[in-house]
C-alpha cells in the first residue's frame, strides 16, 4: 500500500510507482493531508465525490481546502480554499470542470476546477446542507438540509422550488433517481414520496413498512436503473423496495455485529444493464460489507475495527471506491483487486493424463478414455501396476458467472476428441469452453469506450424493423450492434448484422462484453471475405459452396440450376442467419460447438451438408417460393446427421475446391485493444455513406416537403371538413330554427293559455287580496280609532286635570291679587293723604315765599329775593322729590316681590310677563321723561309753558299710583286673554296720558298764578 502526504503542495503525483493493490485490502493509495506547522497535525477529509467519468474525484477537508484527484492521470491539484468546512460536494455537473460545494455558513458555491474561479454563490438555507443530488442531465440540483430541500437551476443558478415541511417531521434525504426525471423525498417518519421533476406533482407514495420489521430509515441507495430502493437505519435489517411495483419485496438481515447502518451504496457494473446486484453496507463498526442482494451472500468487505471507515463513495463505472477513514485520511480501493478471488476462474474441467514413456509400457500398450465425469482405468499388467487418478468435478456445483471467467489450461485437440465422442459440450460448461476456444481477451476498457459512444444512428429505430417483445433483449442487441458499428464503419451499413448477432445476443444477454467479443471473433474468422463484394452478398464464398456442392451432389445442383435457384437462395440465408432460423436452440448450440472447435471453413461445409442432407425434399420442390420457405423455416432434419456429413465433407473434399485453402486459420482478438477491421471495399462504404447521407438529406427534404404538402392537404381537408361541418351546422341550425319556431308557436299558445289562467288566478288573488286588505284596513282603522279614542280620553283627562289645576291656581292668584289690590288701595289712600299734606305744605310754603318776596321787593332787591325764593322753592321741590322717590322705591320693591311670586306660579307665561315688563319699562321711561320735563318747566317759570316745581312734583305722585294700580290690574288680566290685555294697556296708557296732561295744566296754572301775584304786589 502506497501512502501520499499532500502537505503544503498544491499539485503533484498521487503515487510514484505503479500501484499494485493486494487482494487482501485492495488499497491503491492512502492520501493524508498534514500541516507543516511547528506542531504538525492531520487535516481531516470530510467529503468526497466522483465526477461522471469515474476517473476523477474531489475531496474537501475541515479547513476548506478542496483537492481534485485524477486517478487516470496520477495527479492531484488544489483547486480552492474556502476557509470554512465543506458539508457536501457534487462533481457530476453538465459542465465537467465545475463542482458544487456546501459550506458551513449554509451557502452553496459553484467553482471551476480549471480556472479556480467562483462561478456562482447560492443562498437560501437556514441550516447545514448535508446532501447535494444532481440530475442525470446535470442541469438541476437538489440541496437538502434538516428543515428544507431546494431545487436549483444550474444554468441560471436560481432557485426553482422549495420544499417546506413541518418542523416535527424533518427530512432524511431528497435526491434524483438515476437516469430518471423523478425526485424521491424521504422523511423522518418513514414516509417516501416520488415527485415529477418538471411539474413537481406527486407520482406515488410508498406504503409504510410492516410493523414486524419496522426500521427508522436514515440512509438510502438506488440502483442505476432506478428500480430498487435500499433503505436502512438503526437496525441490522435492510429493506429492499421495488419502485415499479411500489412494494417491499425483500428484507435482508445483516450479521449480528451490525447494529446500525450508516451508509448504503450500490456497486455499479458495466455489464448488468443498470440492475446492480451488489450493495455496499457501512455499519457502525466502520466496516463496509458488500453483499449480493439476490443470493444474500457476503462477497467482500473493506475497513477494519482499527481503521474504520467514516463515509464512502463508489465511482460511476464501479472501478474505484473512495473512503474517508475515521482518522481523517482518504483511501482509494480497487474493486477489481477486491473481487479477484470472486471472479477467479474455476478449476479446469478436463484433466490430461499423460502416457508413460514407451519403454515403460507393455508391448500391448495401454488405452485410457477420459470423460468429463469418469476416467476409465487401463488394463492391468502383471509387470507394471499403473493406477489411474480419477478426476471428478461436482457437475451439480454452483458455477455462477461462468461467462466472466478466464480460460486457462484447455487443449483444443482434447476438446475435439471429447466433442466427437459426445457430439456436444456439457451445457454447464459450454460458455466457458467457447470462451476458451475463441480466446476472448475481455477488453473491458476498450468495450466500455465503444459502449460510452452511445447508440449508433443506424440502429436508433431498430425496434421498428425487429419488434422484439423483451425490452432488455432489444436494448442489449442495440448496444451490441452499436458497438460493432463504432468498431468498424461497415457494420452500420450491413443489413444482415442483426440477424447474424441476434442468437449470440440472446445467449449472452447477461454479459454484453462476451457477446460483443464472440460476434467480433465470428466476423473476423468465420465471416472471412464476406465483405469484399459489399453491399452484395459474398459471391466468392457462395462460389466455394457451389463448387463443393457440385463435387458432392451434382444432381441437386442441377436441380437448383433447372429451377433458377442460385446460391443466394440456398446458401446465403443460412449464412446470414448462422442457421438460427432453421434450427432449434439445442440444435444450434450443438452445431456451434463443432463450428467453434474447427477451422472457419467448417461453417461453409455445414451449408453444403444441410443441402445434401435435405436433398429429398429439395428435389421435390419446383417453385421458388417453396425453396424460400424451406431455407427460412425449421425442417425435420437431424442435426447430428448434418454434423457427421460436415466432417465427411471436410475429409473428402479435394484440396483445390476445399474452402480450407481459401480461408485463413483462426485468429483471436488482440488483448487490450480490438484489431482494426478493414476487410471491405472502403471506397464503396465511403461512397455508400456519402450516398446515404445524400439520400438522407434528400429524404429529409422530401419528408419536409411531404410534411408541408400533408400539412397543406390536412389544412385543405380540415377546411373542407370545417366547411362541410359549417354547412351541415347551418342546415341543422335552420332545421333547428324551424323546429324552435314551431316549438315557440306551441309555447306561445301554451303561454297565452297559461297567461289567461294566470290572469284569472291573478284576478282571484287580487280580489282575495283586496278583501284581505279591506279587512286589514278596517281592522287597522278600528285599532287606530281605538288608540285615538284612548289618546283623546287620556288628553281629556289631562286637560281636565290641568284645567282643574289652573282653576285652582287662578283662584289662588285672584285671591292674592285681591289682597294685593286691597293693599294697593290702602297705600293709594295713604299716598293721597301724604300728597294732600305735601300740597298743603307746598301751598303754605308758596304763600310764605310770596310774603317773603313782597318783603324783599319792598327792600328793592327783587332779583335777589326772587332768586332766594326760587332756591327755597327748589329745595322744597327736591325734598318732595326725595320723599316721592322713597315712596316709589317702596312700592317698586313690594311690586317686585309680588311679581316674583307670580313668575314662580305661572312659568308658562314668561313671554307675556317679559313683554309686560318691557312695556312697563318703556312707560316708566316715558313717565320719567315727562316728570323731567315738568321739573325743567318748573325751574324755568318764564317759559311760554307754565312751570311750577311744586305742582309738578305734587301732581307726579298721582299718575304713578294710578300706574301701579293699572299695572296690577293688567297683571291680573294677563291670565284671561292676550287681546283683552292689549286693550287694557291701551286704555291705561290713555288714562295716564290724560292724567299727565291735567297735571301739567294744573302745574302750569299754579305757576302762572304765582308769577302774577308778585307783579300785582309790586304794583
Amino acid at each position: 500500500m502506497q501512502s501520499t502526504d499532500l502537505g503544503n503542495k498544491e499539485s503533484g503525483k498521487l503515487w510514484h510507482r505503479k500501484p499494485s493493490p493486494a487482494a487482501r485490502d485492495g488499497i491503491i493509495v492512502n492520501i493524508i493531508h498534514s500541516s507543516s506547522d511547528y506542531l504538525p497535525k492531520v487535516l481531516r477529509f470530510l467529503n468526497v465525490a466522483f465526477d461522471s467519468s469515474g476517473d476523477c474525484l474531489i475531496a474537501g477537508d475541515h479547513q476548506g481546502n478542496i483537492y481534485v484527484f485524477d486517478l487516470y492521470g496520477n495527479r492531484f491539484n488544489l483547486v480552492q480554499r474556502t476557509a470554512q468546512a465543506c458539508t457536501a460536494l457534487a462533481f457530476n455537473l453538465r459542465r465537467k470542470s465545475e463542482f458544487l460545494v456546501a459550506l458551513a455558513d449554509y451557502s452553496i458555491k459553484c467553482f471551476d476546477s480549471v480556472t479556480k474561479e467562483l462561478v456562482s454563490w447560492m443562498r437560501g438555507h437556514e441550516s447545514s446542507v448535508f446532501s447535494i443530488s444532481v440530475h442525470a442531465s446535470g442541469r438541476y440540483a437538489i440541496t437538502t438540509s434538516s428543515d428544507t430541500a431546494q431545487l436549483w437551476d444550474l444554468d441560471t443558478f436560481q432557485r426553482k422550488r422549495k420544499l417546506n415541511i413541518l418542523q416535527s417531521v424533518g427530512i432524511q434525504k431528497v435526491f434524483f433517481l438515476p437516469l430518471s426525471n423523478t425526485i424521491l423525498s424521504c422523511f423522518k417518519d418513514n414516509s417516501i414520496f416520488a415527485w415529477e421533476c418538471d411539474t413537481l406533482s406527486c407520482k406515488y407514495q410508498l406504503p409504510a413498512p410492516p410493523e414486524s420489521s419496522s426500521v427508522l430509515y436514515k440512509v438510502f441507495a438506488v440502483t442505476r436503473d432506478g428500480r430498487i430502493l435500499a433503505a436502512g437505519g438503526k437496525s441490522h435489517h435492510l429493506h429492499l423496495w421495488c419502485l415499479e411495483a411500489k412494494q417491499l419485496f425483500r428484507i435482508i438481515q445483516m450479521p449480528t455485529k451490525v447494529r446500525a447502518i450508516r451508509h448504503l451504496e450500490f456497486l455499479p457494473d458495466s455489464f448488468d444493464a443498470g440492475s446492480n446486484q451488489v450493495l455496499g453496507v457501512l455499519s457502525q463498526d466502520g466496516i463496509m460489507r458488500f453483499v449480493n442482494i439476490q443470493t444474500c451472500k457476503l462477497l467482500f468487505e473493506i475497513g477494519s475495527l482499527d481503521e474504520g471507515i467514516s463515509s464512502s463513495v463508489i465511482s460511476p463505472h464501479g472501478r474505484y471506491i473512495a473512503s474517508i477513514m475515521e482518522n481523517g485520511s482518504l483511501n482509494i480501493y480497487s474493486v477489481q483487486a477486491l473481487t479477484q478471488e470472486i471472479n477467479k476462474p474455476p478449476p479446469p474441467l478436463v484433466k490430461v493424463i499423460e502416457d508413460l514413456p514407451k519403454n515403460k509400457l507393455n508391448s500391448g500398450g495401454l488405452k485410457t478414455k477420459v470423460t468429463s465425469g469418469r476416467v476409465q482405468r487401463p488394463a492391468k499388467s502383471r509387470e507394471n501396476k499403473i493406477q489411474a487418478r480419477i478426476l471428478r468435478q461436482d457437475l451439480t456445483g454452483n458455477f455462477e458467472n461462468k461467462e466472466n471467467e478466464v480460460s486457462d489450461g484447455l487443449n483444443k485437440k482434447r476438446l475435439q476428441i471429447l466433442l466427437k465422442g459426445y457430439g456436444e459440450y456439457p451445457t454447464k460448461y459450454r460458455m466457458f469452453i467457447w470462451r476458451c476456444l475463441l480466446q476472448l481477451p475481455e477488453n473491458h476498457t476498450a468495450f466500455s469506450s465503444l459502449v460510452d459512444k452511445g447508440v449508433h444512428v443506424a440502429f436508433l429505430n431498430l425496434q421498428k424493423k425487429y419488434p422484439i417483445k423483451s425490452r432488455k433483449l432489444l436494448r442489449v442487441l442495440q448496444r451490441t450492434l452499436s458497438a460493432l458499428a463504432h468498431w468498424s464503419a461497415i457494420f452500420s451499413d450491413t443489413p444482415y448484422l442483426p440477424l447474424l448477432a441476434f442468437p449470440f445476443v440472446k445467449l449472452f444477454q447477461n454479459n454484453q462484453l462476451i457477446c460483443f467479443e464472440v460476434v467480433a471473433t465470428l466476423i473476423i474468422n468465420w465471416c472471412q471475405h464476406w465483405f469484399e463484394y459489399f453491399p452484395n452478398p459474398p459471391i466468392n464464398i457462395l462460389s466455394m459452396i457451389e463448387n463443393v456442392l457440385a463435387f458432392h451432389d451434382k444432381e441437386l445442383l442441377q436441380h437448383f440450376i433447372d429451377h433458377d435457384i442460385t446460391s443466394q437462395l440456398y446458401a446465403w440465408p443460412l449464412l446470414e442467419t448462422v442457421f438460427s432460423e432453421v434450427l432449434t436452440r439445442e440444435e444450434w448450440l450443438k452445431l456451434f460447438d463443432n463450428v467453434f472447435s474447427n477451422h472457419p471453413s467448417f461453417l461453409l461445409m455445414t451449408v453444403v451438408a444441410y443441402n445434401t442432407c435435405s436433398r429429398a425434399p429439395l428435389l421435390n420442390c419446383s417453385l421458388r417460393d417453396d425453396f424460400e420457405y424451406f431455407f427460412h423455416h425449421r425442417n425435420n432434419l437431424d442435426i447430428s446427421v448434418v454434423i457427421r456429413e460436415v466432417y465427411h465433407l471436410m475429409d473428402t473434399t479435394p484440396t483445390d475446391i476445399h474452402p480450407n485453402g481459401k480461408l485463413d486459420a483462426f485468429v483471436a482478438l488482440t488483448k487490450g485493444q480490438y484489431p482494426v477491421f478493414n476487410q471491405y471495399p472502403k471506397f464503396i462504404v465511403d461512397y455508400q455513406t456519402q450516398e446515404r447521407e445524400r439520400i438522407r438529406n434528400d429524404e429529409l427534404d422530401f419528408l419536409r416537403e411531404r410534411q408541408m404538402v400533408e400539412d397543406m392537404q390536412a389544412e385543405v381537408d380540415q377546411q373542407r371538413v370545417e366547411d362541410e361541418a359549417w354547412y351541415q351546422k347551418q342546415e341543422l341550425l335552420r332545421k333547428a330554427e324551424e323546429t324552435r319556431r314551431e316549438m315557440l308557436l306551441q309555447e306561445e299558445e301554451k303561454m297565452v293559455q297559461q297567461r289567461q289562467r294566470l290572469a284569472s288566478v291573478k284576478r282571484e288573488l287580487r280580489a282575495k287580496e283586496m278583501h284581505l286588505q279591506d279587512a286589514t284596513r278596517r281592522r287597522f282603522l278600528k285599532l287606530q280609532q281605538d288608540q285615538r279614542e284612548m289618546e283623546l280620553r287620556r288628553l281629556n283627562d289631562e286637560i281636565e286635570r290641568k284645567v282643574h289645576m289652573r282653576d285652582q291656581e287662578i283662584a289662588t292668584t285672584a285671591k292674592d291679587l285681591e289682597m294685593r289690590h286691597l293693599e294697593l288701595e290702602s297705600q293709594k289712600r295713604l299716598y293721597e293723604k301724604l300728597i294732600e299734606e305735601n300740597l298743603a305744605e307746598a301751598e303754605q310754603a308758596c304763600l310764605n315765599a310770596d310774603w317773603r318776596i313782597q318783603a324783599l321787593h319792598k327792600q328793592r332787591c327783587d332779583d335777589l329775593q326772587r332768586n332766594a325764593c326760587y332756591q327755597e322753592v327748589a329745595k322744597l321741590l327736591l325734598e318732595n322729590r326725595r320723599k316721592e322717590t322713597e315712596v316709589l322705591n317702596a312700592m317698586v320693591g313690594e311690586g317686585a316681590k309680588k311679581w316674583e311670586e307670580a313668575k314662580e306660579k305661572d312659568f308658562h307665561l314668561k313671554s307675556e310677563k317679559k313683554a309686560s315688563a318691557l312695556s312697563d319699562a318703556s312707560r316708566k321711561w316715558f313717565l320719567e321723561k315727562e316728570l323731567d320735563d315738568a321739573l325743567e318747566h318748573a325751574e324755568h317759570p318764564y317759559n311760554t309753558v307754565p312751570r311750577c316745581q311744586s305742582g309738578q312734583a305734587a301732581s307726579s305722585y298721582v299718575p304713578r299710583t294710578s300706574q301701579l294700580k293699572d299695572s296690577s290690574e293688567v297683571d291680573s288680566s294677563t291670565h284671561i286673554s292676550l287681546n283683552q290685555r292689549r286693550v287694557q294697556w291701551d286704555t291705561t296708557e290713555q288714562d295716564l296720558m290724560e292724567r299727565v296732561r291735567n297735571l301739567r295744566q294744573r302745574l302750569t296754572a299754579q305757576a302762572r298764578n304765582r308769577c302774577r301775584t308778585p307783579h300785582l304786589l309790586a304794583t
